[in-house]
């Protein structure tokens, strides 16, 4: 194990808090929608208030280019996928980044209690990166 000057942070001070989720009977339009609107890449996918999965934009376009495919009649459900990352606000920045590094992740779900509380994306990671270059190595 490392040996550190600093204590490496938790996640919870780099995620967004409160994401924005989308319901897993939901359209596509609507999840489209939604990542047009704040500017997001991933949506956390809901079925009664449980995650069941995780849509990204690049899903959304793929299904898009699909023929014969109507985002406005498809579910969310139909093509996000159940298998997330998901991880809790206490765990270590390094371990996150490092997971999410080795399996090519673009996001990492952050629940507490069963309840969505953040998503810590590859663009917060960066600004976390950004952050700790400021202050660490300055």
């Amino acid at each position: 194990m490392k040996t550190h000057s600093k204590p490496i942070p938790s996640i919870q001070k780099y995620m967004s808090t409160n994401p924005h989720s989308v319901r897993v009977d939901e359209t596509l339009a609507t999840a489209q929608k939604l990542m047009s609107e704040y500017k997001i890449r991933h949506l956390p996918v809901l079925d009664g208030g449980k995650l069941c999965g995780i849509l990204s934009d690049r899903d959304v376009k793929f299904a898009q280019s699909l023929k014969g495919l109507d985002i406005k009649t498809t579910k969310v459900g139909d093509i996000s996928h159940d298998e997330v990352y998901v991880t809790h606000p206490d765990a270590a920045l390094d371990e996150v980044v490092r997971n999410m590094a080795q399996k090519r992740l673009g996001s990492a779900v952050v629940m507490s209690n069963d309840k969505l509380v953040g998503i810590f994306t590859a663009v917060d990671a960066m600004m976390s990166l950004d952050h700790l270059l400021e202050t660490r190595l300055a």
